[in-house]
C-alpha cells in the first residue's frame, strides 16, 4: 500500500550475489540484474519505476519521486496535475505550477512578460529564472 503525498528518495542499490533474490514492486517479478532502485521502502527493476503520467524512468531523470492518489509521478507531472499555480503580475493570466517564471520582489511573471517598463526590452537573466512552485528545502 502506498502512502499519499509523499517525496521520496530513489537510490541504485547492487545486488549481492549472496543476498537473497528480491520481488519488484512494480511487475512482481524477481530480480535478477546487477542493480535495482529502492523507493517507498520497497525494490524495483531500472525499467519498472515510470512515472504514472509520462512513462519517464524514475531512477534516470533524478533522485526524487512524488506520490499522491495511489500514482506515482515525476516532479513535473507532480506539478502539473497537483502544483499551485499562480497568476502573472504583468498580463494576470494563469502560469501553471511547472512553468519556468521570472521573479521581481514579490511578483512572478511569465518568462515572456517579464520586460522593462519603459522600453519593453526583454529582461532574461540566468539568476532570476527560478520555477514557479520551488522545492521547499
Amino acid at each position: 500500500r502506498m502512502l499519499l503525498d509523499k517525496e521520496d528518495s530513489v537510490s541504485l542499490v547492487s545486488l549481492q550475489s549472496r543476498e537473497k533474490t528480491r520481488g519488484c514492486a512494480g511487475c512482481n517479478g524477481k530480480i535478477r540484474d546487477r542493480f535495482m532502485l529502492q523507493a517507498l521502502d520497497r525494490y524495483w527493476h531500472e525499467d519498472c519505476l515510470k512515472c504514472a503520467c509520462c512513462d519517464c524512468r524514475l531512477g534516470r531523470v533524478g533522485s526524487t519521486l512524488y506520490t499522491r492518489a495511489n500514482l506515482i509521478l515525476c516532479r513535473r507531472d507532480y506539478l502539473r496535475l497537483f502544483g499551485v499555480t499562480g497568476k502573472c503580475a504583468a498580463c494576470t493570466k494563469l502560469i501553471p505550477a511547472f512553468e519556468m517564471v521570472m521573479r521581481a520582489r514579490d511578483n512572478v511573471y511569465h518568462l515572456d512578460c517579464f520586460a522593462c517598463q519603459l522600453c519593453r526590452q526583454s529582461q532574461h537573466t540566468p539568476a532570476a529564472i527560478s520555477s514557479a512552485n520551488p522545492k521547499k528545502s
